[in-house]
């Protein structure tokens, strides 16, 4: 089942990227930025990709920035999930198995 929820987040995140990233980064308050600098960049909001958790915390973008950073393709993550947020531990970590399903 929890395969399934990751392949299926990932083939929609596929559908909306031409990126293949090989690294993942997970930006949280105060680094949010640093996704932005990412060259060739390339958004997808977690609301469109099915079984993704939606960021409550106030700044956190909610969002997959997928680009390059000095040529290295880079998904980074604008915005994580707390288990204090309500979300379970499963649903916390979900987005590191979608990320490691895409590269």
């Amino acid at each position: 089942m929890l395969l399934q929820k990751i392949e299926e987040a990932a083939r929609i995140i596929e559908s909306k990227t031409t990126m293949k990233p090989v690294i993942g980064l997970i930006l949280g308050s105060g680094l949010g930025d640093l996704a932005e600098e990412l060259e060739n960049r390339e958004v997808v909001s977690y609301r469109d990709i099915p079984h993704f958790p939606v960021s409550t915390v106030e700044g956190h973008k909610g969002q997959l920035v997928f680009g390059t950073h000095e040529g290295v393709p880079v998904v980074a993550m604008q915005g994580r999930f707390h288990y204090y947020e309500g979300y379970s531990q499963n649903e916390v970590v979900f987005p590191v198995y979608v990320m490691k399903q895409l590269g």
